[in-house]
């Protein structure tokens, strides 16, 4: 059974109902693994996102965390033998290349695992993204990149939608035409489990060019 979190990003811990849908959702607690959206720096990366499940409650016998200093079939190895895969918050761009150039997409695809995305992890996790300097990457011209495809839309996360609305609707507008896109600010998730869709805190749907807020679900 496919479960999958698109999550903001948290300034404390998981609120009360995430925390609960996690709880349920994760029952094999043997491994997490973490992939690194800063995959050179090594200090602290995913301390803040191991503490939002160390508040729910969700601990593991073993934590692993995969960036340039695990080899690449190490990495591999690790990811096939998951319980969680957890893509971290960082660089989003840097994240995707890392996870191309260590062939990590189509396994985490195969995956039984739960696997939960923050912020550019959240962006990764998705079929394509909007790479554009309006939404604080840093590039001159914008381009859409392929994710690791999870699920047929397309995520815009941990952004300060609400004061830039129109802005993200005109940029977000023709990739909008090709495929659905969720857009949230921090403190909020969508949660897909087998093909229901579940929505927390202030998600957006961005659909052929038009934008609509989403009623709560979880």
């Amino acid at each position: 059974m496919k479960t999958h979190y698109y999550l903001g990003w948290f300034e404390n811990f998981f609120p009360d109902n995430i925390g609960r849908a996690l709880q349920e959702d994760i029952t094999d607690r043997k491994s997490l693994v973490m992939i690194s959206a800063n995959p050179s720096f090594y200090e602290e990366d995913g301390a803040t996102e191991r503490s939002w499940l160390d508040q729910a409650g969700i601990m593991f016998d073993e934590y692993h965390l995969i960036n340039y200093r695990i080899q690449k079939e190490a990495a591999k190895t690790l990811i096939q033998n998951a319980s969680v895969i957890f893509l971290l918050g960082g660089q989003t761009l840097e994240q995707n290349s890392f996870l191309m150039e260590y062939e990590m997409s189509d396994l985490i695809k195969k995956s039984r695992a739960v696997v939960m995305g923050a912020s550019a992890g959240a962006i990764n996790m998705s079929a394509k993204w909007l790479c554009s300097k309006n939404f604080g990457d840093k590039v001159e011209k914008s381009s859409v990149y392929d994710g690791i495809g999870l699920d047929d839309f397309s995520v815009l996360s941990h952004y300060d939608l609400e004061n830039n609305i129109e802005l993200v609707q005109s940029e977000l507008s023709p990739l909008s035409e090709e495929m659905n896109i969720y857009a949230s600010n921090k403190d909020c998730a969508v949660r897909i489990k087998e093909d229901k869709i579940d929505i927390f805190g202030n998600v957006y749907l961005i659909s052929r060019s038009k934008i609509q807020k989403l009623v709560e679900t979880l």
